[in-house]
């Protein structure tokens, strides 16, 4: 003889829904799991941070080198060297004295703020970006007057040793004016 199993009204019910969540619950975490995977492994995210990295390098190191106040000559200088690299590095060492000496002279304390940036090329194998920055540069005088000027500066960076520097620098043609 065989005997029935009593369960109790409404457990059947429950039970399928719990399977029917358990089942949605695991779908869903392996879906967002292969998502995150992906988008960490993703090539564009981190062409994306070098980008960045190369962009605040890049803007600081600009201002660095159009920043330089006379009573602080000699730590300027330091800035000026320690943003850059190569021919653009090897000019700065070169004509250090000379620079120091005409800004003792003429007693001025020039300060720079960017204003905005971009990134026009990055190679990263390579190493190898370019930017555009604006930025607002003040002179003071001796006399306290000051004057401000706003500049675009065209800069090329090299990374060395996992840093951004800069390598050249340059004023970024105005207007309609040719590039040359």
């Amino acid at each position: 003889m065989t005997r029935a199993v009593r369960t109790p009204a409404g457990v059947r019910p429950a039970l399928a829904v719990a399977l029917a969540l358990t089942l949605a619950t695991g779908g869903f975490a392996a879906w967002a799991g292969q998502g995150w995977y992906a988008a960490a492994h993703d090539d564009s995210a981190g062409y994306a941070a070098e980008r960045d990295r190369a962009l605040a390098a890049g803007e600081q190191a600009v201002q660095n080198l159009n920043t330089l106040d006379h009573r602080r000559v000699e730590q300027g200088l330091d800035l000026w060297e320690s943003s850059t690299t190569g021919e653009l590095h090897a000019q700065l060492v070169d004509g250090r004295d000379e620079f120091a000496g005409q800004v003792k002279a003429a007693r001025t304390v020039t300060t720079a703020r960017v204003l905005s940036g971009a990134v026009t090329e990055l190679d990263d194998r390579a190493g190898r970006a370019r930017l555009l920055v604006a930025l607002r540069v003040t002179v003071t005088t001796p006399d306290a007057k000051s004057t401000e000027k706003d500049s675009r500066m065209l800069g090329e960076l090299t990374r060395t040793d996992g840093q951004w520097k800069l390598s050249g620098l340059g004023q970024a043609p105005v207007g309609g004016a040719a590039a040359g």
